[in-house]
């Protein structure tokens, strides 16, 4: 496979100027959404000049900005692609070594890529909220990640209470929002092909006042425009199907953290949970 831009823009940043560097992590921090609007809004989001974003460009082998953008916008494109053909472009020419091998380099790769990327200010910031007492705490995902949603939740409510699943079916969003308040938090998951229904939620929630944390892909799901923090993560694997592997690992994640942060009271509700498990004999006992 040919190296993306994004891998061009990290192998180029130690020989960048400190303008041009600036500008590469502003980008690289918010791939590629940061770069699908006009040079004057991508460079003032980065605080750097016009120039600056010409010469970014062309050190990376374009012509000029609308030359980038394009490359830019034909990567992304390609990568929003049905499983079908994900799987014939993965299914060509892939190395002659088992299935086994090759998915697990896949996913490996796709961690430490994901853990090399993600800003740890913006993991803390989004651990914090989550771990607020005074903030309820909301959680959806789409037609695949609504799986996620739901194994953050059922873990997350031992470790605080006020954590609610939203359905995917939009007739319960009305009445589930009755109880959000100014200041809750919503964590939503949102990967390629994006869901008009987890950005139309999105938008709701952040109507009501909630505080958007989103867990999307490198692309980057529209409904970032509205979140306070983005986490991203690489997904990609030799399969019709992207990995969720490393969204799985930032969502346990989050929960050691938040776990950290209220452990006296995630302590006293572990004691308690064990307790009613212990009567209800719930689990089978060894003899």
């Amino acid at each position: 496979m040919e190296t993306s831009i994004e891998d061009q823009m990290r192998t180029a940043l130690p020989d960048l100027t400190r303008a041009e560097r600036q500008l590469a992590t502003h980008i690289l921090r918010n791939y590629p959404v940061a770069a699908l609007g006009s040079i004057t809004a991508l460079a003032k989001a980065a605080e750097v000049s016009t120039p600056t974003v010409v010469r970014l460009c062309q050190k990376l082998g374009f012509k000029g900005y609308p030359d980038y953008q394009s490359a830019l916008r034909t990567e992304v494109e390609a990568m929003l692609v049905s499983p079908l053909a994900k799987h014939d472009r993965w299914a060509g020419g892939v190395p002659d070594t088992h299935i086994l091998n090759r998915f697990a380099d896949a996913v490996v790769a796709n961690l430490q890529a994901t853990l090399g990327q993600i800003d740890h200010a913006e993991f803390d910031a989004a651990a914090a909220l989550l771990a607020d007492p005074g903030r309820a705490v909301f959680a959806m995902g789409g037609r695949i990640t609504h799986a996620l949603a739901d194994y953050f939740v059922t873990l997350m409510k031992v470790v605080r209470p006020d954590v609610t699943l939203l359905s995917g079916m939009s007739n319960t969003w009305p009445p589930a929002m009755l109880d959000m308040k100014r200041g809750d938090v919503l964590l939503v998951f949102d990967i390629r092909r994006y869901e008009n229904s987890v950005l139309q939620l999105v938008e709701l929630a952040v109507e009501q006042g909630a505080e958007v944390i989103l867990i999307t892909d490198r692309w980057v799901s529209p409904a970032s425009a509205h979140a306070r923090h983005t986490l991203s993560c690489h997904i990609e694997a030799p399969s019709a199907w992207d990995s969720t592997v490393s969204i799985t690992v930032l969502v346990e994640t989050l929960l050691a953290s938040v776990q950290t942060l209220t452990w006296d009271q995630t302590e006293a509700r572990l004691k308690r949970l064990e307790a009613l498990y212990d009567r209800s004999r719930f689990f089978r006992r060894n003899r």
